[in-house]
């Protein structure tokens, strides 16, 4: 066991973990945020995605003590709140997204980080972007246009 620091929606945590305790569990299990879902354990769904320094990535796949002090983890949780909602999260509830829910945290995780990347994405970029986010319902079409709609939300804003 290694005492591991995390800086996880700007809160320090000091957790006592086996460095290579996959990071989703190490969020869901020893920080208590349970946003984060495990799909695959293998990093092919995407449902566990979270950002590591504003880049998405598959935490089921990152052992917790390679992650560095200094590293800044921005889970589902650290969007948003209900009161006030990231653009994503607001095009979510409008587009009426998710049918089970169960992949929605990693696909709006992954849609944060692309509009980061590219804030005007083209269908293209959208299917190239989102591709490694899989949903068991198909709710693919509700996702690109709530991708559209965070889209222009953002675009406006600026």
């Amino acid at each position: 066991m290694a005492n591991i620091n995390l800086t996880v929606n700007d809160t320090r945590y000091k957790i006592e973990a086996e460095e290579d305790m996959p990071l989703l569990w190490a969020i869901r299990d020893l920080v208590g945020l349970k946003g984060t879902k495990y799909g695959c354990g293998i990093a092919q769904c995407g449902a566990c995605t979270v950002h590591l320094d504003g880049s998405p990535v598959r935490s089921c796949q990152i052992p917790v003590g390679t992650i560095s002090k200094k590293q800044k983890i921005t889970t589902i949780e650290g969007l948003g709140t209900p009161e006030t909602m990231h653009a994503v999260q607001e095009a979510w509830v409008e587009e009426q997204v998710p049918q089970c829910g169960y992949c929605q945290s990693g696909q709006i995780m992954s849609a944060v980080a692309l509009l980061a990347d590219n804030p005007k994405p083209s269908e293209d970029d959208f299917k190239g972007y989102m591709s490694g986010n899989l949903c068991r319902c198909g709710t693919y079409d509700r996702i690109q246009k709530a991708i559209n709609r965070a889209s222009e939300q953002i675009n406006e804003s600026k």
